[in-house]
């Protein structure tokens, strides 16, 4: 089950016998209170420290992260707002992300770089160059530190060049299929063809395309979704924190550094919560973000495809996040 708590705290647990010691620190969470919040962290410390106790190899610190899918800890970023089961947040670098549990959403990036088997094709054809090159001095007679010379350099050459030659091969190949947009969105409509049922929307994002898919509600540990993640080339981290916060997410304003805002979100790091002194100056820097936010649209609706109809829960949250996008208005992606 998604959960991104509007509470946080820590607890702390300490053993101590016969010259041994183990503290154990864990969070709590809770949308109730902060009271609530330390309540669970006390819970959740007594447990740790009675396992740790009794020999299971644990961490005995957790990692203060904002979305990072680790051990089992929820979202931890300040939630904006709330509508229904969908939470908006506020992300560590300060742009608004939606976070719902069912509602598939799939951010493909466009790949400038070259696959595995390009860049190994390009090494396995520099090797047969040398390969042949050296026959052909064994031929005329060279001596063997003149081939054994030219066989390190031909290896040499082989590491040194066979990125940028798999890189230039790439950068051809997609250029001769109109572009990585044009890959990108032929690879879609292949995976759709193959889904009759299916009614996904486009949108155009600054590094790439974003799918949203509203003819039916989807768990996140489905097969179905690993199957869309794995055909559409979503990232694998993206993939991973979906399995393991058990939510689809998206970013629904423009990232800082996009929109002329070379700082970053104070305090450093933006990692909620923030201690009560510090709290202005994060207002302060949200203040002039969100002023400067105003002007740009975090991704733009291209078309929708398929034939299936659209679910009223799923279609809910299409119409926020283009709201919060701004994504049918003529403004400049960020």
């Amino acid at each position: 089950m998604m959960i991104v708590p509007s509470f946080w705290a820590e607890a702390r647990a300490q053993y101590r016998r016969k010259g041994k010691q183990i503290t154990v620190r864990r969070f709590g969470w809770s949308d109730a209170s902060q009271e609530d919040a330390q309540h669970n962290a006390q819970l959740r410390v007594d447990a740790a420290l009675a396992r740790a106790v009794s020999g299971e190899p644990l961490p005995r610190r957790e990692r203060k992260v904002p979305y990072n899918g680790g051990d089992g800890l929820p979202i931890r970023e300040e939630v904006v707002d709330r509508v229904g089961e969908t939470v908006i947040t506020r992300n560590a670098y300060g742009a608004r992300c939606i976070n719902t549990p069912n509602v598939l959403f799939v951010d493909i990036d466009f790949n400038d770089g070259p696959g595995k088997r390009t860049v190994w094709g390009s090494a396995l054809f520099l090797l047969a160059a040398g390969a042949v090159m050296l026959y052909l001095m064994a031929a005329a007679g060279k001596s063997p530190g003149s081939l054994l010379a030219a066989a390190v350099v031909g290896v040499l050459l082989t590491l040194v060049l066979s990125f940028p030659i798999a890189n230039r091969i790439h950068r051809l190949a997609v250029q001769a299929r109109g572009g990585p947009e044009a890959v990108a969105r032929a690879n879609i409509l292949h995976f759709m063809g193959t889904r009759p049922d299916w009614l996904a929307h486009l949108y155009r994002t600054p590094a790439g395309l974003r799918l949203l898919a509203t003819h039916r509600l989807f768990d996140p540990l489905e097969a179905e979704v690993a199957e869309c993640f794995r055909a559409l080339g979503a990232d694998p981290m993206y993939a991973a924190m979906c399995l393991n916060q058990h939510c689809f997410r998206a970013r629904v304003s423009a990232k800082p550094w996009r929109i002329g805002i070379g700082n970053h979100i104070r305090p450093r790091p933006g990692t909620w919560p923030v201690s009560p002194e510090r709290l202005p100056e994060r207002r302060a820097w949200l203040e002039r973000y969100d002023h400067a936010a105003a002007g740009f649209a975090a991704c733009r609706f291209i078309e929708s495809i398929g034939k299936g109809a659209s679910v009223p829960a799923a279609q809910a949250v299409q119409q926020l996040h283009d709201e919060l996008c701004r994504a049918h208005a003529k403004l400049p992606i960020a």
